[in-house]
């Protein structure tokens, strides 16, 4: 998935537990100490549920990770307080193994899908299609980095399916400029990518049929903390349960933004034009 380079920006403050340590047991309470990782789809999620538990009172501070491995680290260890993660597919592993030291607090998002897909003008429905054409592919599937979840479903989709087609290691940026470069031709290209990105918004594209179920099925996106959160802390758990964020809205505010937009200002925006269901999501109970 494409990183956001410094998406959390002025929203994202030094999570230190020295600092809430410092303050009254009353103000270190309503300190939330929240990760990320400063990918497209969560990046919206984390600013989103932030503004809402602001509304309610808190200080939140938010820590961005790098890699999944260090994010659930910090939340078993009571760095971080919660963070959203995809715990069925792309966490699964990380979920299972620290699931006891954790709980898991609402759903917040639902429809993640990754694969293979094409732009909506090439005449090809299904991955069971590609052999046929693939001299109109120039006999490559274009990928992303190397190690990723999507790349070894992908290879494994060649694997299964007899694919002669090669799956090209890469980048995220590569892929992109090589997606942009035959959309604007209107040339036959295959690529890994996934939705919600604003890739499938800007150049039309529509994933391939797999009729073998390689690649996972849509995946929901939840608010996990460490145990006993909810417990501790019934308001903010009642405001964080009471988001959720459509796939199709996240799809928008990162279209906003690879348009130029900040991602404070497109969550920002987002928040204004839907104030009253924002509004609604607020009318909780208190401790």
């Amino acid at each position: 998935m494409t990183k956001i380079s410094g998406a959390v920006g002025a929203m994202a403050l030094a999570a230190t537990l020295t600092l809430a340590a410092g303050l009254p047991a009353a103000a270190a309470d309503k300190v939330i100490h929240m990760g990320t990782m400063s990918w497209e789809d969560l990046t919206p999620i984390t600013g989103i549920t932030k503004k809402v538990l602001e509304d309610k009172g808190f200080t939140v501070e938010v820590t961005d990770f790098s890699e999944w491995g260090i994010a659930y680290a910090a939340l078993t260890r009571g760095d971080i307080d919660i963070i959203a993660s995809q715990t069925d597919y792309v966490t699964h592993d990380y979920w299972v193994k620290n699931m006891n030291a954790l709980e898991k607090i609402s759903p917040v998002s639902h429809g993640l899908y990754q694969a293979i897909a094409v732009p909506s003008y090439v005449d090809i429905a299904s991955l069971e299609d590609l052999n046929a054409h693939a001299a109109e592919f120039g006999g490559k599937i274009i990928g992303i980095e190397p190690g990723s979840g999507l790349m070894r479903d992908a290879a494994t989709a060649v694997e299964e399916y007899g694919l002669g087609l090669e799956l090209v290691e890469g980048s995220t940026g590569a892929m992109t400029a090589a997606l942009k470069a035959a959309s604007d031709r209107k040339e036959w290209i295959a690529v890994t990518v996934w939705d919600p990105s604003w890739m499938m918004m800007k150049y039309d594209l529509k994933f391939l049929a797999d009729p073998k179920g390689i690649f996972p099925a849509a995946q929901s996106y939840y608010w996990i903390g460490t145990k006993g959160f909810s417990a501790a802390q019934p308001t903010a758990r009642e405001a964080i349960a009471s988001v959720f964020v459509p796939l199709n809205d996240i799809t928008t505010i990162n279209a906003a933004v690879n348009e130029g937009k900040t991602m404070n200002t497109a969550v920002a925006d987002w928040i204004a034009d839907h104030a009253d269901l924002v509004s609604r999501w607020e009318d909780i109970k208190s401790e």
